[in-house]
């Protein structure tokens, strides 16, 4: 098994120290120029992100992911790490990588070929890979479509729990669940309360909720039903001050994570 790495070892650190953390996600294929991507990647950490992810389901890769990611860690002395959406989603300007297997895809390429083709150019660039077993509960959006994943049911939290423990089984360091990108479009929102509960109870590793997570309420939600961090995308992007919105949920995740060390 490989070593722990700084990164790895900062949100350990961070998880156990705040009872949670706050990655937001940058996905400079959604913002209207390379340097408003670097400003809210800036302004997510001076408000208190934790981390900051780059990238996402298409197209961030080649000079574009470079100069954004370059840019923000320019800006900011938290980690930067990329959110690959295929073999692409690399750079050597990025701090550390999710090594995401999609432990729900229906196609073997997204759970150890592209890892297997990646592999290698992550060791070549010297960017530290965070193994991340990633689930992606309905509707999926976009990251659901590109993955050909069989998507868990809402309602299934058990089916969620037993690919997460099967996730931690087979060596994965965090684990991630994921209902995509702008899940309120299609009549659903964050991963329900009662399977964030479910996939806590049986896994041991860090544990971060991602998609839907769009206001106050249901992030407190969702730390309080047990994930160790949430992952914030679509409410920044669309925040009219990023540094205001992120100052905002980062107050929830210290006080919900505080609670949280107390129980």
């Amino acid at each position: 098994m490989a070593r722990i790495g700084k990164v790895e070892r900062y949100i350990n650190e961070r998880i156990e120290d705040k009872g949670a953390v706050l990655l937001t996600l940058i996905d400079p294929v959604d913002y209207n120029t390379p340097d408003h991507a670097v400003r809210a990647g800036g302004d997510a950490v001076g408000g208190g992100a934790d981390a900051v992810l780059i990238g996402g389901s298409i197209g961030a890769q080649g000079e574009l992911l470079d100069y954004v990611t370059k840019g923000i860690k320019d800006a900011t002395d938290r980690p930067v790490i990329l959110f690959p959406g295929n073999i692409a989603t690399l750079t050597r300007y990025a701090d550390a990588v999710y090594f995401m297997s999609l432990l729900n895809a229906r196609n073997p390429y997204w759970i150890t070929q592209a890892q297997m083709l990646s592999a290698p150019m992550i060791k070549h660039l010297g960017i530290e890979p965070l193994s991340v077993g990633y689930i992606v509960v309905a509707p999926g959006g976009t990251v659901g479509w590109v993955g050909d994943v069989n998507v868990v049911p809402r309602t299934k939290p058990k089916i969620a729990s037993a690919l997460a423990l099967a996730g931690e089984y087979l060596g994965n360091r965090l684990i991630i669940t994921d209902v995509g990108s702008n899940p309120q479009l299609q009549g659903n929102g964050p991963v329900p309360p009662e399977m964030i509960r479910a996939v806590k109870a049986v896994i041991s590793v860090p544990y971060i909720v991602a998609g839907g997570i769009r206001d106050g309420k249901s992030l407190a939600s969702t730390i309080r039903s047990g994930a160790d961090g949430v992952q914030i995308g679509t409410a920044i992007e669309k925040a009219g001050s990023v540094k205001r919105q992120i100052s905002h949920f980062a107050r929830i995740v210290k006080e919900e994570g505080l609670r949280k060390r107390k129980a």
